[in-house]
């Protein structure tokens, strides 16, 4: 099981931040073709805790954001593996460790094809489903944990 880190944006070294960042930009805006402001003001609330994996060399290879919704619980976002990296179960990886961090309820918003992935670690649609940039997406949502 690969190491899977944690911090709050004041905690992230510039270097580990970029990393994050390039991550996130390489995944979807160059290879899924999606031009939009990746970097928002969820990046910097206090409470939103990124977590990611680096390879061998300290750099960043995935990554993904856990925010807070308050009462609500919490929202994964932004979950982005580079290509190279990928099958390695590092996704995975992130995913479990946001579960066991924030426990239930979360929600996230999933890529259509990834509904079925998703749904191994307990979450359900719990929606209906709409196409942003060209991507079909599907609501979903953890309400217990398994």
């Amino acid at each position: 099981m690969p190491e899977v880190h944690a911090a709050h944006l004041d905690e992230l070294s510039p270097r580990t931040l970029l990393g994050i960042l390039a991550v996130r930009q390489d995944v979807f805006v160059v290879e899924q073709r999606c031009a939009y402001a990746d970097i928002d003001a969820d990046d910097a609330d206090a409470a939103t805790l990124h977590l990611w994996i680096e390879d061998d060399h300290g750099g960043v290879v995935s990554t993904l954001r856990l925010l807070s919704e308050g009462e609500s619980g919490h929202r994964i976002g932004r979950v982005a593996t580079l290509p190279a990296a990928r099958g390695h179960g590092y996704s995975s990886a992130l995913i479990t460790r946001a579960i066991e961090v924030s426990g239930p309820p979360i929600v996230l918003s999933a890529q259509a094809y990834l509904v079925d992935w998703y749904g191994r670690f307990g979450f359900e649609v719990c929606g209906e489903g709409w196409i942003e940039d060209g991507i079909e997406h599907a609501p979903m949502r953890l309400d217990v944990r398994r």
